[in-house]
């Protein structure tokens, strides 16, 4: 089969490039060309299957080794039909010759077409062309410039934008814009945190292309406004009581421009660190004294304003029943798993946890018997506490309890009170 048959056209239209060069890749070429409907032998072609488009920077680019294939839509074309397609992933910017062929059932390829050419463009535009300077602003404040994106290769082109503080992209991201010539505004704000210039790159990306504005803007005058800072947990209220010498505080803080750092110490000697996170904090392993501890939280802005918030923590050590208990002499009874129990909670809340939720919420003396499930909540309970502390958790003798068949011991339970005590 040779088809007789004609290249129409490539599109050649170019999209507005950024004076910020758009990387290579992605670009897109638009072909169209007019369908065969007779072999070399002008009988009719019944067989047609597919075409292949040729391309490349040399000319002539047919025959090669980059080629799209491109299904036909029908195996006997009518008249005229018109068939497109859209080359993509050409490097944008850069010079195309392109050629068609086509390809019956059997393999049978046609001859090459007239070759057309373009520049690979990609498929999407952004005005201003230029970078855009934001000016002056007062910290505390924000202003706002807007870029519009354009569709400039037809079809759908979907997108987002993204950039770095101080700056942001508020509106108009992520993107999609239907037809050529739809367009999408972009809002982008500039929220100064320090009296300085800052300079950053807003990309816009869509298809695998990107482009780039370049925007800056300065920070001015001097910000007064001290943060707010609270902690949350282990409780709201400013005193607490604990049975664990080791402690984690999370909390929230905030500022008209921007919270930079949270500090903590410990009055009774324990020392100072820097929490993670700042508008929603965590300080973790504070270690308590024996007594009280006045714990003072510090929220920091960049303009080093500040804001305390306390709590006091009166850490004593745990008292058991029967301490410690005796193998083979001391009788394993409710109120020692009920005491467990009261230390592992508050140890529990210690590390930021909820109390436990424990089979048989209340033990009876003399009444309730003392389970292996019971000791299985006792481990997980103390276990999940440790790895919030960041810390390996206990070995325990008898690790497989099994229930109704492993007694609970003396030793069971004074490895659990060491171990209580211990974090």
């Amino acid at each position: 089969m040779r088809g007789r048959w004609w290249l129409v056209g490539l599109g050649l239209a170019s999209g507005g490039l950024s004076l910020v060069a758009a990387p290579a890749g992605a670009g897109i070429l638009d072909a169209s060309w007019i369908a065969p409907t007779t072999n070399t032998d002008e009988s009719p072609l019944t067989d047609l299957e597919s075409y292949r488009v040729y391309y490349g920077a040399s000319d002539p680019p047919c025959p090669g080794s980059s080629t799209f294939v491109v299904a036909s839509p029908t195996p006997s074309p009518p008249p005229n039909e018109t068939v497109a397609f859209r080359l993509t992933g050409l490097s944008a910017g850069a010079l195309y010759f392109v050629s068609i062929t086509a390809v019956d059932i059997f393999g049978n390829e046609s001859d090459c077409s007239a070759v057309a050419s373009a520049v690979a463009r990609i498929d999407f535009a952004v005005a201003p062309a230029t970078g855009v300077n934001f000016g002056s602003v007062s910290l505390g404040s924000s202003a706002d410039q807007v870029f519009t994106v354009s569709n400039t290769g037809g079809g759908t082109v979907s997108g987002g934008v993204s950039t770095s503080g101080p700056f942001s992209a508020v509106a108009g991201s992520p993107f999609s814009l239907a037809g050529l010539g739809a367009t999408e505004t972009v809002t982008v704000r500039f929220r100064p945190i320090t009296a300085a210039t800052a300079t950053a790159n807003v990309n816009f990306t869509a298809d695998g292309d990107v482009i780039s504005r370049i925007v800056t803007g300065t920070g001015i005058g001097s910000d007064t406004t001290p943060p707010t800072v609270a902690i949350t947990a282990p409780t709201p209220n400013p005193i607490y009581n604990t049975s664990s010498f080791a402690l984690t505080l999370r909390g929230i803080a905030s500022d008209n421009v921007g919270v930079s750092q949270v500090t903590w110490t410990n009055s009774a000697g324990g020392g100072s660190g820097t929490a993670s996170g700042t508008t929603s904090w965590t300080a973790s392993g504070i270690v308590l004294q024996v007594g009280t501890n006045v714990l003072t939280v510090t929220a920091w802005d960049g303009s080093t304003n500040s804001a305390m918030a306390t709590l006091t923590v009166t850490a004593t050590p745990l008292v058991f029943t029967d301490d410690p208990l005796v193998a083979e002499s001391t009788v394993v009874k409710a109120a020692h798993v009920m005491e467990v129990r009261a230390a592992i909670d508050a140890v529990r809340l210690a590390v930021g946890l909820a109390p436990f939720d424990w089979t048989d919420a209340t033990l009876t003396p003399e009444s309730t018997p003392v389970k292996a499930a019971h000791l299985a909540d006792l481990r997980t309970a103390l276990d999940q506490a440790y790895e919030a502390a960041g810390r390996a958790a206990p070995l325990y003798t008898d690790p497989d309890a099994v229930a109704e068949f492993t007694p609970i011991k003396a030793i069971h339970l004074n490895e659990l009170r060491r171990a209580a005590r211990g974090l």
